[in-house]
């Protein structure tokens, strides 16, 4: 298991400070990092936790994936490696191709 997590269905005022106190009673939170999007510098509604060890980041699932905060029931779960995308959007039906 890793020990970065991924934290989803946030709402969007959540701040970096409360996301680490809302997982610090699960352990040591080595970065808490806010997904934002780049034009509008707003949150996306989701963040990446990394814990300090593999236990901790189990409990932190164990005891905050479904939960309700601030309204809105989390989604915490181990976070998947980020998949690499092709410029321009990736397949587009051979729109734009030359062969």
């Amino acid at each position: 298991m890793s020990r970065k997590l991924f934290v989803g269905n946030l709402t969007y005022n959540v701040n970096e400070s409360e996301l680490e106190a809302l997982f610090a009673p699960f352990g040591t939170v080595q970065s808490a990092q806010i997904v934002v999007d780049r034009d509008t510098n707003r949150s996306k509604g989701f963040a990446f936790v990394e814990m300090a060890s593999e236990g901790e980041s189990r409990a932190a699932i164990e005891g905050l994936d479904g939960q309700a905060h601030d309204g809105r029931n989390l989604t915490v779960n181990e976070a998947r490696p980020r998949v690499s995308r092709s410029p321009g959007g990736g397949d587009r039906g051979g729109y734009g191709r030359r062969d």
